[in-house]
């Protein structure tokens, strides 16, 4: 399954925004009127996903990467353009550039080392900072090494709690950032000496919050820590709350199976091209999108790509954006 951004800058997109409370209503006319400008778009667009596709696979393979991703949801003549500036800089320096082997490459507002390891690339910059940033791949993947290990330090304090940086829920953070963070919260452990129980929090998982004041339980089942949590304080927190971290973590699985099923279901039911979503619909939110949309009958998205947001729109490449809690319009009564 596919997501998109959040970030919407960069990308032209003819949208409308609903007030805090107020579900959008999804109507047959909407649908008739934009959907005939879609399908327009859609068909203009065809050539030129073609020529993302083979740009993608082309240099993918030369470079040897695991995958080349965009951060912002660019069009699609942007992201052409961008590959096509990769693919000049791979001919005058490809020696330089095939020490990304295996990574995956993400083009972005910033160059740098994303927190998981993700090569960035800013898209105001210019091919030297670009050459800069895959000279220095060698020392990123040394701090990435440090940077394992000190997760690995702090899980052993917390009782073989996971560390983890979970890209859809925090911040973008670079690597040199994300490491800092870990450093500050790994010292303060280290100093309170509070004693966790070997191995008693294995198969949990925590995520560390910079901009947080007390820890909390995401409805995932991960712990938010922040980074100046009192480590007695944190100790407390975490054992009044495993239980309900453990059902939280299985209604997450549960959730996901209902999420793909309901997925596959609505894609062959309306013929859709493709489904996603953005990456800050929830997978309850995506659930409950997709069994009201079952409930209808929408010859209109047959062959459309559909993206389940927080608005509806006509994306410039002919996606069709609509809320996650639209409602049914009069016109669908």
């Amino acid at each position: 399954m596919e997501t998109c951004s959040p970030v919407v800058s960069g990308r032209q997109r003819e949208r409308k925004e609903p007030g805090p409370n107020s579900p959008f209503k999804f109507s047959r006319s909407w649908l008739d009127n934009n959907g005939k400008s879609a399908v327009k778009k859609l068909k203009n667009s065809l050539p030129l996903r073609k020529e993302l596709d083979r740009l993608k696979e082309d240099l993918s393979n030369l470079l040897q990467l695991s995958d080349i991703r965009w951060q912002r949801s660019w069009g699609i003549a942007h992201r052409c353009s961008q590959l096509h500036s990769l693919g000049r800089l791979a001919q005058q320096n490809l020696e330089t550039l095939q020490k990304a082997k295996g990574c995956t490459i993400i083009f972005t507002d910033r160059s740098g080392m994303s927190a998981v390891g993700h090569v960035m690339l800013g898209t105001m910059d210019v091919h030297h900072h670009w050459t800069k940033l895959f000279e220095r791949l060698p020392s990123y993947f040394d701090l990435q090494r440090r940077l394992v290990l000190l997760e690995d330090q702090i899980s052993s304090l917390l009782g073989g709690i996971q560390v983890v940086y979970i890209e859809e829920l925090q911040p973008v953070l670079t690597l040199e950032e994300y490491y800092s963070l870990l450093n500050v919260f790994y010292s303060r452990l280290l100093k309170s000496g509070a004693p966790f129980h070997p191995r008693s929090l294995r198969g949990f998982q925590m995520i560390l919050n910079s901009d947080r004041y007390a820890p909390s339980l995401h409805e995932l089942g991960h712990f938010n820590i922040p980074v100046l949590c009192d480590p007695a304080n944190l100790q407390w927190f975490i054992h009044t709350k495993v239980q309900q971290a453990r059902e939280n973590m299985k209604r997450k699985e549960e959730l996901k199976v209902i999420e793909n099923e309901l997925i596959q279901a609505s894609t062959k039911k309306f013929s859709l091209e493709k489904l996603y979503k953005e990456p800050s619909i929830s997978s309850i939110q995506m659930v409950d999108c997709c069994k009201r949309l079952l409930e209808q009958s929408l010859p209109y998205l047959h062959g459309m790509h559909l993206c389940v947001s927080h608005f509806y729109s006509v994306m410039q490449d002919a996606d069709l954006c609509i809320p996650w809690n639209w409602k049914n319009g009069e016109a669908m009564k």
